[in-house]
């Protein structure tokens, strides 16, 4: 599918994308949605936290949102795509990933970029339990890598899931884990890494004899992170069989869901990897746009809705004209 020509322009400020990635980080707030929450249980005996936002009408649509690491389900960039939606008679439901509702998971291992089991097992739960004949993904980061590669690596993907939306996407992991070591990206990497090691030590409490505060004290960066913690949790070689076997960038091509890309080219996470232009001009169902600005998950535009919300409604509406 051809490339989309991008139509974002920021105010003035945000062409910056260290301003737009912090400010919509950091100070962004979204107002004046109501959240109910529900927990379901996993195949494994492990949970999902769900935050739930309804339409004011009866619905058969919902769209389900996934954070990015060491996100939640109550960050501005996931309850502003849900306050969209809503807004428009869509209800949404957003995943807290395993560890990541403010109560540690009951396994040792938690959530990664490829683990899309859990996903599968969202996604049944809405069609199953809560009878949605209309579903659409839409993830940011970590979460859109995972959409991407749940999309792409099977041939089974329900009917009811009518369209995705993958937002600052790190298509090749690798690359990405190796961006974020540049002294550029110094701030967003120490600030992940304090968040993942204080959870990690919280862990370790109870896993003792699998995960020695030594393996913790070891940990410099997201790399050795990964190494230490991630891989062996579940089930990788080591980081670099990880980030090799959970990349989305290798499912692409299998993708038949129609899907929107939107990377930022001023995104400081990604590697040249990450626009995978090659594959959108070769899958009819990929479409990729690169806007000049946005740096990572901050297309800020007008009246505190983002570029890249708009764009997956805009998207969705599309696709179900066709």
């Amino acid at each position: 599918m051809p490339i989309l020509e991008p139509t974002y322009k920021p105010p003035f400020p945000f062409k910056n994308g260290f301003i737009s990635t912090v400010y919509s980080g950091l100070l962004r707030q979204v107002r004046n949605i109501k959240q109910e929450r529900e927990r379901i249980k996993l195949c494994d005996g492990d949970f999902l936290d769900l935050d739930w936002s309804y339409a004011n009408v009866k619905t058969d649509q919902v769209i389900v949102l996934f954070h990015g690491l060491e996100g939640h389900g109550q960050r501005p960039y996931v309850t502003g795509v849900a306050k969209l939606f809503n807004d428009r008679g869509v209800d949404a439901v957003c995943v807290n990933f395993r560890g990541c509702s403010g109560e540690d998971n009951l396994m040792y291992k938690s959530y990664h970029s490829g683990a899309t089991e859990d996903m599968e097992e969202v996604v049944a739960h809405l069609i199953q339990v809560k009878h949605y004949s209309s579903i659409y993904l839409k993830g940011i980061s970590l979460g859109a890598n995972m959409i991407l590669k749940y999309l792409g690596e099977r041939d089974d993907v329900p009917n009811e899931v009518k369209a995705a939306i993958a937002v600052s996407v790190p298509c090749y992991l690798y690359g990405s884990a190796k961006e974020l070591l540049r002294l550029k990206n110094k701030l967003y990497h120490d600030r992940f890494k304090k968040y993942l090691i204080h959870r990690l030590k919280n862990k370790q409490q109870r896993f003792k004899h699998i995960l020695s505060e030594q393996e913790i004290a070891s940990i410099k960066t997201l790399i050795d992170f990964d190494e230490v913690y991630t891989a062996k949790a579940h089930g990788f070689k080591n980081a670099i069989d990880y980030y090799e076997k959970a990349s989305c960038l290798q499912y692409l091509h299998n993708i038949t869901t129609p899907t929107l890309i939107i990377n930022a080219l001023n995104d400081s996470f990604l590697s040249a990897e990450c626009f995978p232009v090659k594959e959108a001009k070769e899958n009819p169902n990929l479409y990729l746009e690169m806007p000049k600005y946005g740096g990572h998950v901050g297309f800020i535009d007008n009246k505190n809705v983002y570029y890249n919300e708009r764009r997956a409604f805009e998207f969705i509406k599309t696709v179900l004209k066709k």
